[in-house]
């Protein structure tokens, strides 16, 4: 049984993936925790939304969106040339992690951007500073444990995703096979042992996240 294959995909994915979330999830969280403009609930029920919707509905949607006839879907298969598009590739599992661990990034970081000091934001303007500058060098740093803390559960989350990456991504093994459809794999032919012995390792690894996750959240960083 090759477990270090999976294991190293699973990485792959969920390291990606959690690139992704910080890129696109920080801008929006500002967005929500400091704009009021028409259309801010509709933002914010949008990417909420993956947090309830179940797996196979949001995999469902990817693919209208990623499939061979989806938009993403055409545009990669007429630059890589390939029929199938981004479908039964680990792209395709980037995005479906990217997905469903999104919203804890927006969540935790637009949490600790509203508990910044409105003053401190105004003092910044005061001092000519524009309002990009004022993100990069005051809400950012003033909210870096928020951003970490959901940097981190959303990198949990993107290791854990099972049911929209089976339905995007497949179940290849060696090219698509995460540690989670591992594990699926495992349990339904009866190794419940190998099952078992992933299980364990998926147990501790989320326990140290979420203790680091913790930790940071309580007590900060030290630049």
């Amino acid at each position: 049984m090759d477990v270090l294959s999976p294991l190293r995909l699973s990485l792959q994915v969920a390291v990606c993936a959690t690139i992704a979330t910080v890129i696109v999830g920080v801008p929006i969280a500002y967005v929500l925790a400091r704009k009021r403009f028409k259309g801010r609930s509709i933002l914010n029920l949008v990417v909420t939304l993956p947090m309830v919707l179940p797996p196979t509905v949001i995999g469902y949607i990817l693919l209208l969106v990623i499939g061979r006839n989806g938009l993403l879907g055409k545009a990669y298969s007429g630059l890589t040339g390939g029929e199938l598009g981004i479908m039964f590739t680990w792209y395709a599992a980037v995005i479906a992690s990217f997905v469903v661990s999104l919203p804890l990034m927006i969540l935790t970081s637009r949490a600790s951007m509203e508990a910044v000091d409105q003053e401190l934001i105004n003092a910044s303007y005061t001092l000519g500073r524009s309002e990009w500058q004022t993100f990069v060098h005051v809400v950012i740093p003033l909210s870096i444990r928020g951003i970490i803390a959901g940097a981190t559960l959303a990198f949990a989350r993107a290791m854990g995703e099972f049911g929209a990456t089976m339905m995007v991504a497949g179940n290849i093994a060696g090219k698509t096979t995460t540690m989670p459809l591992m594990i699926y794999n495992e349990s339904i032919y009866g190794s419940w042992g190998s099952a078992l012995w992933m299980v364990l390792v998926f147990v501790g690894l989320a326990g140290v996240i979420i203790y680091v996750s913790s930790r940071l959240s309580q007590k900060g960083i030290s630049w």
